[in-house]
């Protein structure tokens, strides 16, 4: 919901605003170059404007929505909202709220909600508040009258204004800038939150394809690191339907970072996928996990990265209990990090619909094959490394070496 002429949108940040003077400057110029990424890489003509706790998105309003919708998408964006833009003078707030209220009351409960900027101004947050709600009424209450065709109150009385504060049907916003701007607009549209894209090290996402490995990859992103995803292909117990939803998966979040490599190394696993299944039962899904980790190790280094990222949540499988953790991390000196490791599935799957990842992830494929038909849950580092093959750090070796980067 916009108000008419609507030409800018208005976007905020949070935990950027908690950082020192030259961090948060240095993070909002980083989210500055990520929102011109986004909105560039869908069309849109748009300027970005760097204002102190605020970015300024212009364009024509035509775009204003298309506009609000991409940089709702850039992470460390708390919310936008496409906003008109007039002079922070009370006649100016009050002829644009008398007109958004004429455009978009139909009935129930308003409030108006103001923030001002700074003491030059020559009236407060309240005082807007209080002649911008004696405006919305008066607006209101002229637009019932005149609409009063019939004798019939009771159809009237459905446009009578009513004020709530607390719980209002619609809230007319207000914020006022030193700079001599006041932006009226009608809601506060959700981004993702965190941090800006870039402003940590990277790390590698080893992306399965499944519900849970997306989900954690946007995690990581979300608190500002890039991700260099791996794809550990299983040969006969993977398959091209396996490797199309994890690919799928990291293009839905590619959408959210045009301007950085999303490419997708794919490492050649299937020979030791079949040792481990022609040699080894129970511990196979460890050892395995302690393959992928040494593979992901391998490729941080040559990426410059400085962590692992895994879709693991504490107990939801038989292999991923807390001991089991503590067994698999030690087959790298990188940390892993779990962002997930205390969702439930159902949580899971609710952000991965969120994101937009959960039809990519359960496109059929036919990889359950390769779990053992008995589980560890209580496994030990030195049973495990002595039923496990010798050579299998030097196959993740080799299978690091291999690997091929590709489109996903």
């Amino acid at each position: 919901m916009k108000p008419a002429g609507a030409d800018t949108v208005v976007v905020r940040h949070g935990d950027v605003n908690q950082k020192s003077g030259r961090v948060q400057r240095d993070m909002e110029r980083r989210l500055v170059g990520n929102v011109e990424a986004l909105l560039a890489d869908r069309g849109l003509d748009a300027e970005v404007e760097h204002r102190w706790t605020r970015l300024l998105v212009r364009t024509p309003e035509s775009r204003v929505e298309a506009a609000t919708e991409a940089v709702t998408d850039a992470f460390g964006v708390v919310s936008a909202s496409p906003a008109l833009v007039v002079p922070a003078e009370r006649g100016a707030i009050e002829d644009a709220l008398a007109r958004a209220a004429e455009a978009h009351y139909d009935s129930g409960a308003f409030a108006v909600d103001a923030r001002r900027a700074g003491d030059s101004l020559p009236f407060t947050s309240e005082d807007i508040e209080e002649f911008g709600g004696r405006t919305v009424w008066n607006a209101v209450e002229q637009r019932s009258t005149s609409d009063r065709t019939r004798s019939d109150d009771a159809v009237a009385d459905e446009f009578d204004p009513e004020v709530d504060l607390d719980d209002p049907d619609l809230t007319f916003y207000v914020e006022c800038r030193e700079e001599g701007d006041a932006f009226v607009f009608l809601e506060k549209r959700p981004g993702p939150g965190g941090l800006p894209l870039g402003s940590q090290a990277p790390v590698v996402a080893l992306v399965s394809g499944g519900i849970d490995s997306p989900v954690a990859a946007y995690e990581v992103m979300k608190r500002g690191a890039p991700v260099v995803p791996v794809y550990i292909d299983l040969g006969d117990y993977g398959g091209p339907d396996h490797e199309a939803r994890a690919m799928e998966t990291v293009r839905t979040l590619a959408e959210r970072a045009p301007n950085f490599d999303m490419r997708v190394w794919r490492v050649p696993a299937g020979d030791t996928v079949s040792l481990l299944v022609d040699e080894l039962e129970q511990g196979r899904m460890l050892a395995f996990r302690r393959f992928m980790y040494r593979v992901a190790e391998r490729i941080a280094e040559r990426e410059g990265a400085y962590g692992i990222v895994t879709g693991e949540a504490l107990g939801q499988k038989s292999s991923q209990t807390a001991r089991n953790f503590g067994v698999t991390s030690r087959a790298t000196d990188l940390p892993v990090h779990r962002p997930l490791v205390s969702f439930d599935k159902n949580e899971i799957t609710r952000r991965a619909r969120a994101i937009g990842t959960f039809s990519d992830s359960t496109i059929p494929a036919g990889c359950n094959r390769f779990a053992p038909n008995q589980a560890e849950t209580n496994a030990r580092i030195e049973p495990l490394r002595e039923s496990e093959p010798n050579d299998l750090f030097e196959r993740a070796e080799r299978a690091a070496e291999a690997a091929e980067l590709i489109d996903p």
